[in-house]
């Protein structure tokens, strides 16, 4: 863990092989997270693990002096990276689906309106946690740490520098926010 640290530290300063090692000793965690954000966003991405990694990978790369100082800063970034990942590649297939510019025409759909699409979903938890965070941003960041970047209630503490007791706490907080959100 603390070679990691180290890695990541040195990349922040700009060596390129540093990152490349680091991604190297931690893409089977990164595909894991992934294999997680894609389960919890269903069909809509058309992405499979190994192309949403590389994806997050090449947004990871682009950050100039951005410091991870520790693994779990780089997860919780890595998290958050995949979520804008898959948000986009949503936003785009809806796009797409619904005309992508093309003129539209109406036609009755009353039965299809009915009943929720999974993009739909991704895109109506996406905006109830930008809602959260222009609220309460530690608990966005909770959420996103913890739900999406799959960190433990410890270290979620460490990072944001709160108590575990804090993090249930705000993680109780953020689950009651959503899912008034998301009724409504």
């Amino acid at each position: 863990m603390h070679d990691i640290t180290q890695l990541l530290q040195a990349a922040a300063q700009g060596d390129r092989e540093a990152g490349d090692r680091v991604v190297t000793a931690l893409y089977e965690d990164l595909r894991r997270q992934a294999r997680r954000h894609l389960r919890q966003s269903g069909a809509m991405t058309l992405l499979d693990t190994t192309a949403l990694v590389h994806e997050v990978w090449l947004r990871l790369a682009d950050v100039q002096g951005r410091d991870f100082p520790d693994r779990r800063h780089f997860f919780a970034y890595a998290g958050r990276a995949m979520r804008t990942v898959i948000i986009d590649l949503v936003r785009a297939r809806q796009a797409d689906r619904r005309g992508g510019g093309q003129d539209l025409l109406t036609l009755n759909t009353a039965v299809v309106e009915q009943t929720p699409q999974a993009g739909d979903e991704v895109l109506q938890v996406h905006e109830a946690l930008d809602e959260l965070a222009r609220w309460e941003p530690r608990l966005a960041q909770v959420v996103e740490m913890r739900y999406f970047a799959g960190l433990a209630e410890r270290d979620i503490a460490e990072a944001l520098g709160v108590t575990e007791r804090t993090v249930q706490r705000d993680w109780q907080k953020a689950r009651l926010f959503l899912s008034e959100s998301l009724r409504g």
